[in-house]
């Protein structure tokens, strides 16, 4: 061999035991691709803090962030023609998809119809309307889905815990406007108080008097709606002593607490946020309140993932931990004006509810028109409680 090629040998060899002394020959390292921000909107009927419905999906909103890496909550509240009476939800929409959403939840019956325009417009985005039914009646667009609370169940805890609790036998509903929605949440709660007050008050249930007195909308718009104020103060004139609140905002609870304060034995039970009794804590009998974060997070899951498709969800309590922040849809929190006996007596009836035991939209029922609403021993399928023409038979107050 020549000397030349020994020296190139030599070379190559050198080379090959650097190469695997010191690994490959580096390369130029590509800069890491940053993750993208999960941009998502929500859009509320009333103020984010009104310790009511439209508090209880802001609160969503701040659970999926902290539960989902890089998302971010946008969000326009109040939006309502009292407020912003020159805002549509489609500009609401538009904007949120300028900012970069990707998904926007909705959360007001009324926004149903305007909901399927926005998605129609905005096909790559993903929105979910708050207690509609578009999926279910069929013909909603690809990118919409529907999601609900099951809170017909916090509402019989809510009648319950009147019934255990009325010295006068007389309980009112202070409702917001007249749909469907509104008339189950009131069935519902009628016929838990009828079963408590008979089975652990043991009183004649057909004696119970259960008012109900309609507002015109979800919560108070001057020149609008009645005072809510004005119609706890005239319920209580009229003999009631427990008032369960239907509406978003907590008048019934404060004007309660007022009343209390002079000296009257009355109770009352807001609704749909969990801290609500904080308003006037001593005459609050507990809150049945929805908990939208788990299912917000589960859907905002399935967008990022891109295995979302558009379904028609009703959820249901947790029946392990009805109040357990990270399963259950709905939940009820005791309030402090409950006594030992009351407490014990409502855990009784949840209990009945989660095994099964306790089944309260069976029949024999009928609608305030005397017409059957269910037969003897027939059990209301889910469009048969979600679609709901009438009050029950026994109550006072207009179905429509």
């Amino acid at each position: 061999m020549s000397n030349r090629k020994l020296a190139v040998l030599t070379i190559v060899v050198i080379f090959a035991i650097i190469v695997v002394a010191c690994g490959p020959v580096p390369t130029e390292t590509p800069a890491p691709t940053a993750v993208q921000e999960f941009v998502f909107g929500v859009i509320m009927v009333g103020p984010h803090d009104d310790h009511g419905w439209s508090e209880a999906h802001y609160t969503a909103g701040g659970y999926v962030e902290a539960n989902l890496p890089n998302a971010r909550m946008i969000y326009l509240d109040s939006l309502n023609p009292n407020d912003r009476p020159d805002t549509t939800l489609e500009e609401a929409v538009d904007d949120m998809v300028a900012q970069g959403a990707r998904m926007i939840f909705i959360t007001s019956d009324d926004f149903s119809a305007d909901t399927s325009v926005a998605a129609e417009k905005h096909p790559d985005i993903v929105f979910i309307h708050i207690s509609g039914n578009h999926v279910l009646k069929g013909g909603a667009p690809p990118n919409l889905g529907n999601y609900m609370g099951r809170m017909e169940y916090g509402k019989m805890v809510a009648g319950c815990a009147a019934a255990l609790t009325t010295e006068t036998g007389t309980v009112s509903y202070l409702g917001p406007l007249i749909n469907d929605e509104t008339r189950r949440l009131v069935n519902s709660s009628y016929l838990g108080a009828r079963y408590c007050y008979e089975q652990y008050r043991h009183r004649n249930p057909d004696e119970l008097h259960f008012r109900v007195e309609w507002i015109g909308f979800w919560f108070h718009i001057p020149g609008v709606t009645a005072d809510p104020t004005e119609v706890a103060n005239k319920l209580f004139d009229k003999g009631t002593d427990v008032i369960l609140s239907g509406i978003d905002t907590t008048e019934a609870l404060v004007v309660t607490g007022e009343r209390a304060a002079a000296g009257e034995q009355v109770w009352a039970i807001p609704y749909d946020y969990e801290g609500a009794c904080a308003e006037a804590s001593e005459v609050c009998l507990g809150v049945p309140f929805f908990n939208w974060g788990p299912g917000y997070l589960e859907l905002a899951q399935k967008v990022v993932a891109g295995t979302w498709q558009p379904r028609w969800e009703w959820a249901g309590p947790d029946w392990d931990d009805i109040n357990d922040r990270d399963t259950s849809a709905v939940g009820f929190l005791k309030g402090q004006a409950l006594t030992d006996e009351q407490s014990r007596q409502l855990d009784q009836f949840i209990n009945g509810l989660a095994d099964g035991s306790i089944v309260l939209l069976q029949g024999p029922l009928n609608f305030q028109d005397g017409s059957v609403y269910l037969t003897a021993d027939e059990v209301a399928t889910d469009e048969q409680v979600w679609y709901t023409p009438q009050l029950l038979e026994g109550m006072e107050g207009l179905s429509d």
